[in-house]
């Protein structure tokens, strides 16, 4: 809360002072007054988000702790059944793999997910305070990301489920072999398990390019979104300064633009 305050009031800050040079020129006390708010706000906006980082990554850290423990006392506590009937090298994937896939999405979920709600709300906040009309053209065209997000997240997420189940695939047939190698050798299976192997690690191959490509058409996306929002914030913003409508100033458009990006 203090980090998405503190950044979506340096905005604020240069609006004012951008509105102060156009009335009056240069007034560099002025000027000087806004400089030291905003080093403030930047230095407060800095130290929460580093300390928002130390506490994700610990918490992150922890969970992941947690869940191994709870991973691995559920396999002591296995049947000797179960153990037999699944491949080893898959259990041991999902231990280490799967759950180091976890803390990934959690150090990067946690800090995006929080930040970027308080972010939106502030920023619709502060938009509607300084002109509804503009905000009401941010608040019509930026849903549009959303869904385009939404739109790629459900396509990819079976390609990462499928990602998951060859790499725990893969992770046995190693596991099995080098465990076994001197009934490999003795069998001559050398070339088959190779052959076994580069048909897994193709597949893997695949199905790891296509969900990384995937889900990376997200960021684009929303991004061509955000330059139309950007664009629209802009020209209706411009012909309001030009019409003087409702006492809107350049100040305040400058304001705009950077919560049009937030």
């Amino acid at each position: 809360v203090i980090s998405v305050i503190a950044m979506l009031f340096i905005p604020v800050l240069f609006g004012d002072a951008i509105d102060c040079i156009v009335e009056r020129g240069v007034q560099w006390q002025a000027l000087k007054t806004v400089f030291i708010k905003t080093a403030v706000a930047a230095g407060v906006a800095a130290l929460s988000q580093w300390l928002m980082s130390l506490c994700n990554n610990r918490i992150s850290c922890n969970v992941v702790r947690d869940l191994r423990k709870d991973a691995f006392a559920k396999i002591g506590a296995l049947p000797l059944k179960y153990i037999d009937g699944n491949s080893h090298g898959d259990t041991v994937s999902r231990v280490v793999a799967d759950a180091d896939q976890f803390s990934e999405g959690l150090i990067l979920g946690f800090t995006q997910l929080f930040t970027g709600v308080m972010t939106i709300l502030g920023t619709l906040l502060l938009m509607l305070r300084i002109s509804w009309q503009i905000a009401l053209v941010v608040v019509c065209i930026t849903p549009v990301s959303l869904l385009v997000a939404n739109f790629i997240a459900k396509r990819t997420y079976s390609m990462f489920q499928l990602q998951s189940k060859t790499r725990g695939e893969q992770t046995a047939l190693i596991d099995e072999t080098v465990g076994g190698i001197k009934l490999v050798r003795a069998f001559g299976h050398e070339n088959a398990s190779m052959e076994q192997f580069d048909e897994i690690n193709e597949r893997l191959e695949k199905v790891s390019l296509r969900a990384i490509f995937f889900s990376s058409l997200t960021n684009p996306c929303t991004r061509f979104v955000n330059s139309v929002v950007y664009a629209g914030v802009g020209l209706t913003g411009a012909l309001m300064c030009i019409g003087g409508a409702g006492g809107f100033t350049v100040g305040n458009l400058t304001s705009f633009l950077n919560y049009a990006n937030q």
